[in-house]
């Protein structure tokens, strides 16, 4: 006897397979353009990327950090949606506030703990405003503030290093 779903009868449904199943990585568009920047741009797991200082290149860093977050340090997705969002968020800074050509995107590890580090040639420092419910913009650094578990600024000779920090469990 067929046992169908409610208003397909007639129609054929999927067999019920005995067992578990392993699940199958299906790569979608996303995960096609993350790759294909990765090969266009390089790792910045591995060395700083330099990417052109123009809104675009926000959508270049957000495919990047899902990639190495991912895929290639298998972390969850939750930190992964952080991580491409806070990314974001310092690069818009970075393209929007230094007046920079360029700027660089890079991404480490350590036991217990990711850093991401945007670096751009300007010594102008950011500043964590008051974020109020109708503000419009300038909410990038309270997000940095309430979604990393640190963050801050090193001046470097030539420009800055604005950074976010992560707690990931180990597994």
């Amino acid at each position: 006897m067929m046992v169908g779903m409610a208003g397909l009868e007639g129609v054929e449904q999927p067999r019920q397979h005995g067992g578990a199943t392993a699940a199958r990585w299906v790569p979608t568009v996303e995960d096609e353009q993350a790759l294909k920047a990765l090969e266009l741009y390089g790792n910045p797991a591995e060395d700083d990327v330099r990417l052109p200082s123009r809104p675009e290149s926000a959508a270049v860093a957000r495919r990047l950090t899902q990639c190495v977050v991912l895929r290639q340090w298998a972390l969850t997705p939750l930190i992964a949606e952080h991580a491409v969002l806070l990314v974001s968020e310092l690069v818009g800074n970075a393209v929007r506030h230094t007046g920079a050509r360029v700027f660089a995107l890079r991404l480490m590890r350590r036991r217990g703990w990711i850093r991401v580090e945007v670096r751009d040639p300007s010594r102008g420092l950011p500043c964590l405003m008051p974020v109020q419910e109708m503000d419009i913009s300038g909410r990038g650094l309270f997000l940095v503030d309430k979604l990393s578990d640190r963050w801050g600024v090193d001046l470097q000779p030539r420009g800055k290093t604005t950074w976010f920090e992560m707690r990931v469990s180990d597994r």
